[in-house]
């Protein structure tokens, strides 16, 4: 008999459950965080949404740097260079951004096509919002350059509305994930726990009522918890939404903060992207 060969704590294909959620194996090799190799950094490189993120990253690293620098009151130099930079990678930014709205829409046509019916209307309207908001942002981007007269301003709100929105259903799509990862991980769990409960065998409604008040009085929280860490995509979905939302409520003034909550948000953000790009298994998917 052959020496059976040694599995990889990351599956070759990912697994799905019930819902056709990611599953990754319960083990802690799962929750590592890998790191960002040559071959990937390459990779990145090689991208324009890649370089649009190294872009971002270093836009909004500038701005908590110039944040902190400010709030120390030294290196006025230091700051001035800085905030140049920060306005080079904006600007280098809008011009990786020419023709996205392109891929938006064929985004758009592509999730038209999912069966479960919330998943195809959030995963439409989202590159939909986005289509528009890149519209806003050309537009923005042609005003700087000098090919149109834009009011800067009027049309600044416009993408940061679209903007704001698509986030918006971005997270409520992310709690419909969360919502039915808590059913597949209370079904597992139920069935489990209803097998040692033998003298509830027989009464399906009072065994139902048991495990209702169990799950929602003791259970919910670390119900939650397993179901995130089972499924790292969802988690890190979650993260970078809510980082990016703290973007459009404060230039909208909806919740106003200061540069650096933006900073650091955005910061986050974007290393948060770029991990899904150079590890695609983390990349929360339909």
């Amino acid at each position: 008999m052959g020496e059976a060969s040694p599995k990889s704590p990351f599956p070759a294909e990912s697994s799905r459950g019930i819902w056709g959620l990611r599953r990754f194996p319960r083990s802690p090799a799962r929750c590592c965080i890998p790191f960002l190799s040559m071959d990937s950094f390459v990779k990145l490189t090689s991208l324009s949404q890649g370089r649009d993120r190294i872009f971002r990253t270093t836009q909004y690293a500038c701005t908590l740097l110039n944040y902190l620098i400010h709030k120390n009151d030294s290196n006025k130099e230091l700051v001035s260079k800085l905030k140049q930079l920060e306005s080079n990678m904006s600007a280098g930014r809008k011009l990786f951004r020419l023709g996205n709205t392109v891929e938006a829409v064929q985004a758009a046509r592509r999730n038209v096509q999912l069966s479960d019916p919330i998943l195809r209307f959030c995963l439409t309207i989202i590159p939909l919002s986005r289509a528009v908001y890149f519209v806003c942002d050309n537009i923005l981007w042609m005003g700087a350059v000098g090919l149109v007269d834009v009011d800067k301003e009027k049309w600044n709100k416009r993408c940061n509305r679209y903007y704001y929105f698509s986030l918006i259903i971005s997270l409520s799509r992310d709690v419909y994930e969360i919502v039915q990862m808590l059913k597949e991980e209370a079904q597992a769990q139920k069935g489990q726990w209803c097998k040692s409960v033998n003298h509830l065998e027989n009464n399906h409604v009072r065994r139902d009522f048991v495990w209702t008040l169990r799950v929602r009085a003791e259970a919910f929280l670390m119900l939650l918890f397993q179901s995130l860490k089972s499924n790292p995509p969802v988690l890190l979905d979650i993260v970078k939404n809510l980082c990016d939302l703290a973007l459009p409520l404060d230039k909208l003034g909806i919740y106003k903060t200061n540069p650096g909550v933006v900073g650091l948000s955005g910061l986050v953000s974007s290393i948060l992207s770029i991990l899904t790009l150079t590890h695609p298994a983390l990349k929360l998917r339909p």
